[in-house]
């Protein structure tokens, strides 16, 4: 269900609030995208929290990058609220979450956002709101899901993703051909076995592959690169906290191949359009799963089970009945082991990278 907005507006200034993940902010580009398409002389703005605006560089559709630290303290809250108070004429929240409703709130007199669909929870927010859209969390890609806020403001559709984008030295970009790994999601339960990493980068170098492993500049995450870079040959790239993201996104970009878990930067990789081969497990693809590219249908790219390709995604999903379980692991919480991608092979996913680079190839001969 949802309320449109029925008064026509032509705002001076919007925000759009997605205050979470980095991969939940790529995910909102095509609605700003949408909001650029129909409002052109707008300024409009993207609220987001500060570890998540390098995912916005580049992005010609917004003005300005708004942020808020994740866990800000009760002064530097009420200093981001007097800072935003009626600052705009129109606020598009992409939450059902207090935090981002109370910035709402302050933000503008007129307001549209998600709510939750249990309405015995979210009755009262809609009260607040101008047009609302109910959540879906299990059934509605994420991209789909924030697009129906283009429905509320009875404005088209744009379908496409947008990666962060740099001015990249192009001479930093290998002469041969390169795949990319990126091993470590930001959550143990999603984490894939550390040899089948290793067996796909050997494989990957077999092909006559040179491979490159992505990270961030975490202490962890590097030493965890580190043991699967010092089992690959000599001429493995190991650019774990070397790159920013609009960097690394030109990196993956001319890539032949990319192979990550459930992570922002597989949702990045997928918005370049090369191949990406996704590891899932718990995670839910009709919601989750990478959108994939020059993809335009109001329908969700992929089901629920089984491994599956759509465009430049081939998504691996772990075997197992109660895949996904949308649960935080078997044990149900971040540092937990999944049984399912424990279980997802090297052999599993080899056909997929014949498949996916075999595609690629073709597509660079027509």
């Amino acid at each position: 269900m949802q309320k449109n907005l029925v008064t026509p507006i032509q705002p001076e200034r919007i925000l759009v609030i997605i205050m979470r993940y980095l991969g939940d902010v790529l995910l909102a580009t095509p609605l700003m995208s949408s909001l650029r398409k129909t409002f052109i002389t707008s300024e409009i703005d993207a609220l987001v929290f500060e570890n998540t605006a390098n995912i916005l560089e580049g992005f010609s559709d917004i003005n300005n990058i708004v942020t808020i630290p994740t866990n800000p303290t009760f002064n530097e809250q009420l200093l981001f609220y007097k800072r935003l108070f009626r600052k705009y004429d129109l606020v598009v929240n992409t939450q059902t979450g207090d935090r981002p409703f109370i910035a709402s709130l302050v933000a503008s007199s007129t307001r549209i956002g998600a709510v939750p669909q249990n309405r015995e929870k979210g009755q009262w927010k809609r009260l607040f709101y101008d047009g609302w859209t109910e959540f879906d969390d299990e059934n509605t890609h994420t991209v789909l899901q924030h697009l129906k806020l283009a429905d509320v403001l009875s404005i088209p559709r744009v379908y496409k993703t947008s990666p962060p984008r740099s001015n990249l030295d192009t001479n930093i970009i290998p002469n041969q051909k390169y795949a990319i790994l990126h091993p470590h999601p930001k959550w143990h339960y999603k984490r894939w076995p550390i040899e089948n990493w290793i067996a796909t980068g050997r494989y990957l170098n077999q092909l006559g592959l040179q491979v490159m492993i992505s990270g961030s500049a975490n202490k962890e995450e590097k030493n965890y690169i580190s043991q699967i870079h010092d089992q690959l040959p000599d001429q493995t790239i190991n650019l774990s906290g070397k790159l920013s993201l609009a960097e690394l996104s030109t990196i993956i970009k001319h890539a032949q191949i990319f192979i990550g878990p459930d992570t922002g930067i597989t949702h990045l990789a997928a918005a370049t359009g090369i191949p990406v081969i996704a590891l899932f497990g718990p995670t839910n693809p009709v919601k989750w799963a990478p959108w994939p590219y020059n993809y335009h249908l109001d329908k969700n790219p992929f089901k629920k089970n089984g491994s599956q390709n759509v465009s430049n995604i081939y998504l691996a999903q772990g075997p197992g009945d109660c895949v996904p379980c949308h649960q935080e692991g078997c044990e149900q919480n971040r540092l937990s082991f999944s049984h399912c991608l424990e279980s997802l092979s090297f052999t599993t996913i080899k056909p997929f990278i014949d498949q996916s680079l075999q595609g690629h190839s073709n597509s660079h001969k027509t």
